[in-house]
């Protein structure tokens, strides 16, 4: 989140994006939103991301699904946008926690530059929970405390500039006027209220319902055939187990069994696919002849998983949850880092999977129709990639105000003109609005409900 040092609200909202970067789409296609992955990597731009799951909880988004024994997991990417649907009371449910979970995230952040600007005597003027026209607001102690239109993101605004202002520009407590270090405080206390409150999601989870552990068995999950398709056809069921492909056994554990049986039945349409099965304790062959796509691929129309159970940890006292808690915490914040050095080592790839606040919501929405383990990881996994995007030099960041408090750190104390500074920082929330908003159409139109009206 940025922060607003002029009169006027040039709110910065949450952009979102989601990648689903190293995992095979671990179906044989069907329609996306019935997709499983074998791993769930997406990051959110103030944002959310992850890397492959481990035996170890370091899961966003891992959790137990009564429809499968095993646990079923979903490919969020596909699910954000093409997967979801918004008809109906639980998924209108869904949607609006999902709401209010990036809702209060935003607060925090944007509660940390207060506070931290509050607590040290300096003048805030506005506080805002969103963005675009004022839908209320209420004054108290020269602070406008409002809501917006758009609860997507929100801002802090100080009277530093504001021409309105009966604030001598000489005030010691305008933020402009205070020292380097002061000022420090306040722009990184948006991100460290985020890192804060992610530590106290996954603090609270692990008192309440218990960290997912994962434990990974042989061979891949067949969750779902689709009726009509090749599989249904030549006698594959649901609850089956892939043990081995065309008389080669699958390795018994490991993170590429799933793309290993969809590279085989991609390469062999129409041709026959000898599959190992184990089903209720017996070892079965099944020849399966894949259909082919428009694009020359085979497919069979299953969703494949990987072959895991899901079981939950709890502590015996507040030592172990303590360890839980930050166990689990840098597991998530290092697949956050590591998510985030992956998409600009190969943005060329990645920014194509760049997704808006809709998307965000659309993946949380999901989450929350499944269960509670879910949507606690969302939270934290989203609250670290806005603490750690808000870091990064950019205008219009966190990080941008704070490179050049640096700037004038490094020429001794002497700020950078002012129009130099607005310039900056104006070309960059313009950047920032016009993506945001060419992202939010984008997803909006990709959404299935909107599909089915165009």
């Amino acid at each position: 989140m940025m922060i607003n040092l002029s009169c006027s609200p040039p709110s910065s909202f949450s952009l979102i994006r989601l990648i689903n970067s190293k995992s095979p789409i671990s179906e044989i296609p069907l329609k996306p939103k019935t997709l499983l992955s074998k791993s769930h990597s997406s990051s959110v731009y103030c944002s959310f991301s992850s890397s492959h799951l481990n035996s170890r909880c370091k899961n966003q988004f891992s959790y137990e699904n009564s429809r499968y024994p095993h646990g079923k997991r979903k490919n969020f990417r596909c699910l954000a946008i093409s997967g979801f649907d918004f008809s109906g009371f639980e998924s209108a449910q869904s949607v609006l926690e999902a709401a209010a979970v990036l809702t209060a995230i935003i607060v925090v952040h944007e509660g940390g530059h207060f506070l931290a600007a509050y607590l040290q005597g300096i003048h805030v003027s506005k506080f805002a929970v969103g963005f675009g026209p004022i839908l209320a607001k209420l004054n108290a102690n020269n602070v406008e405390y409002s809501i917006r239109a758009f609860p997507l993101g929100g801002f802090v605004g100080f009277p530093d500039n504001d021409p309105d202002s009966d604030i001598p520009v000489d005030d010691e407590n305008l933020l402009k006027n205070r020292p380097i270090l002061d000022r420090i405080l306040v722009i990184s206390a948006g991100v460290i209220a985020n890192i804060v409150f992610a530590y106290v999601i996954i603090f609270v989870q692990v008192l309440s319902v218990g960290l997912p552990v994962q434990e990974a068995f042989p061979g891949v999950l067949v969750p779902e055939v689709r009726a009509f398709s090749p599989a249904s056809r030549d006698g594959l069921l649901p609850g089956d187990i892939i043990l081995g492909v065309n008389g080669i056994e699958l390795p018994k554990t490991g993170p590429n069994l799933v793309s290993e049986v969809v590279d085989v039945i991609k390469k062999n349409p129409r041709r026959n696919v000898l599959l190992k099965v184990e089903r209720g304790g017996q070892d079965l062959e099944i020849g399966v002849t894949p259909d082919e796509n428009s694009d020359g691929m085979g497919r069979i129309g299953v969703q494949l998983s990987p072959n895991v159970k899901f079981t939950k940890v709890r502590p015996n006292n507040l030592t172990e949850a303590l360890n839980y808690s930050g166990r689990e915490f840098w597991g998530l914040s290092s697949n956050v880092l590591d998510s985030l050095k992956q998409t600009f080592l190969n943005f060329s790839q990645s920014a194509s999977k760049v997704s808006g606040p809709v998307a965000i919501i659309a993946v949380g929405a999901e989450v929350a129709k499944s269960n509670i383990d879910g949507l606690y990881q969302f939270a934290a996994v989203l609250n670290l990639n806005l603490a750690v995007i808000n870091l990064l030099p950019l205008p219009a960041l966190d990080g941008g105000s704070l490179a050049l408090i640096l700037v004038e750190a490094a020429r001794g104390g002497r700020k950078l003109p002012l129009e130099v500074e607005q310039g900056i920082m104006s070309s960059g929330i313009m950047l920032v609005l016009i993506l945001g908003l060419f992202l939010v159409i984008r997803d909006t139109l990709n959404l299935d409900f909107i599909k089915d009206m165009l």
